[in-house]
């Protein structure tokens, strides 16, 4: 799906949403929540894409293929934390929203201290 095609039905599904607003108010949110599954679906068939990009590029930088396994990673961790917060944040749970936001940042900087000790590895056999 291209762009154009989401939008029209985020805003479709947004205004659908509201009208279940004064009266059944879960209705909304189970839209939401189908919307935002439709649209995250829609994204993983263009992951592939991006997959292929990234080991092109690694295959004319020649790098280990760890460290693109681990980027493809924090960018999948980053991507599920906000998808699911954004859902939590619309179900009215601020809360839970920030804590899955957290959890995520924190398993990103986890991800990424293999990486973070070989550079300072790296920097440290140049000084030497």
């Amino acid at each position: 799906m291209d762009m154009v095609q989401i939008g029209l039905l985020g805003v479709a599904g947004v205004l659908l949403a509201v009208q279940f607003k004064n009266g059944r108010e879960e209705y909304g949110i189970y839209i939401s929540i189908v919307l935002s599954l439709f649209i995250f679906l829609s994204v993983l068939g263009q992951l592939g894409v991006i997959i292929s990009t990234v080991k092109t590029i690694g295959g004319y930088i020649h790098i280990d293929t760890g460290y693109i396994g681990t980027l493809i990673k924090m960018l999948g961790i980053t991507y599920i934390a906000e998808f699911s917060a954004g859902i939590c944040r619309d179900a009215g749970y601020q809360t839970i929203a920030v804590q899955i936001e957290i959890f995520g940042k924190l398993a990103v900087l986890v991800l990424s201290l293999p990486v973070l000790m070989t550079l300072l590895e790296t920097i440290q056999a140049f000084l030497s």
